[in-house]
């Protein structure tokens, strides 16, 4: 269902996304397969050829497309793969939402366990995001996130679909479900964030604020770091993330990627899904790494608030009681990103709760 500020305005154009070489490496640099991601441990690899703010030519494991919509009178184009069941089919469609500080890229090996397995899955980048357009909206919302999620599926001709978030997707995928009931057959959460008030600890900041303190994360080794502490152990697959996100910064176009940056902060912090906990009306499997302590806006609390939190031990028990008939399955070891620090065991309870 369209709304007044989205609008389908035309069809998908398919663009060139798998083999495409990655950026050169310097032959001095750290290879990511041999870099073990703790600070001192070696230089690590170096990504230094700047990247479009829409991730241009950077390589895509499968073919990217593009659904044009038109958002407060500016037309964009929302990036999204679709993968056809590699399995028997089951007749059913996933769709994979990503989190705040990833793209639907992230997702890769959730997205190809579940086509295996007979599902048809549909990826999508947000409007903001990844490999779509990053408009300086007045207003971003779940709302428009969730509609226009809506108007992709409708696209694609999907009328039902089950729904699995990580992190910032976790609060869109409670959206999705509460604003277009019947759209959602089951929602998976992995690690959500917005499951508690972060206003309670993190003080309110202007959208300019958060705008002039980005470049300050714009120092590899930062960068290095801010994805090193999302997870309990390295591996060279997460440098992927840093890659995109340092070669974004030497972007011409990296302002405007900025202030995208900022406005979704604003989102997230200003939209928590705590108090719409109890009202979905459908199965909820909640998927929490214990070692996790991700928070919105944790950087600005005071030091003694810090500690209070991203508890995801204690919110995803919390929210286990608050969503009606919720099973929570706790990833001992287990960092803010379950899918691919603990991808067999993610996929087998995914795939056991789908079916």
């Amino acid at each position: 269902m369209a709304t007044r500020r989205t609008v389908l305005a035309a069809g998908a154009v398919a663009v060139a996304g798998a083999g495409v070489p990655a950026a050169a490496v310097p032959a001095a640099a750290v290879s990511a397969a041999a870099w073990d991601g703790k600070p001192g441990s070696g230089a690590g690899p170096v990504h230094d050829e700047p990247l479009g703010i829409a991730m241009e030519g950077y390589p895509s494991p499968f073919p990217v497309r593009f659904l044009r919509l038109v958002i407060e009178g500016e037309t964009v184009n929302m990036a999204y793969v679709g993968i056809a069941p590699r399995g028997e089919p089951t007749g059913w469609t996933v769709v994979l939402l990503h989190g705040k500080n990833f793209d639907g890229g992230a997702w890769e090996p959730t997205a190809r366990a579940f086509a295996a397995a007979g599902h048809r899955v549909v990826v999508p980048d947000q409007i903001g995001f990844g490999r779509s357009s990053k408009p300086a909206l007045g207003h971003y919302s779940f709302e428009l996130l969730a509609a226009n999620t809506v108007a992709l599926l409708d696209h694609l001709g999907v009328e039902r679909a089950d729904v699995v978030g990580h992190s910032m997707g976790g609060m869109l995928a409670v959206r999705f479900a509460l604003e277009h009931p019947g759209r959602a057959r089951e929602l998976v959460l992995a690690n959500p964030v917005g499951l508690e008030g972060y206003r309670e600890f993190v003080p309110v900041l202007p959208t300019r604020r958060l705008f002039a303190d980005e470049p300050a994360g714009t120092d590899l080794d930062a960068i290095r770091a801010f994805y090193r502490a999302y997870v309990v152990r390295w591996r060279a697959a997460y440098e992927r993330n840093v890659e995109i996100r340092h070669r974004i910064t030497l972007s011409s176009e990296y302002p405007r990627w900025a202030m995208a940056s900022a406005l979704t902060y604003q989102m997230a912090y200003h939209q928590p899904v705590v108090a719409d906990l109890p009202r979905p009306r459908l199965p909820v499997l909640l998927v929490i790494g214990q070692e996790d302590r991700t928070a919105i806006g944790k950087t600005y609390a005071a030091p003694e608030d810090r500690a209070r939190l991203g508890n995801y031990p204690v919110l995803g028990r919390r929210a286990a009681t608050a969503i009606r008939g919720a099973r929570l399955v706790e990833f001992d070891g287990t960092g803010h990103l379950p899918h691919l620090e603990r991808g067999a065991r993610f996929e087998r309870e995914v795939l056991g709760f789908l079916r």
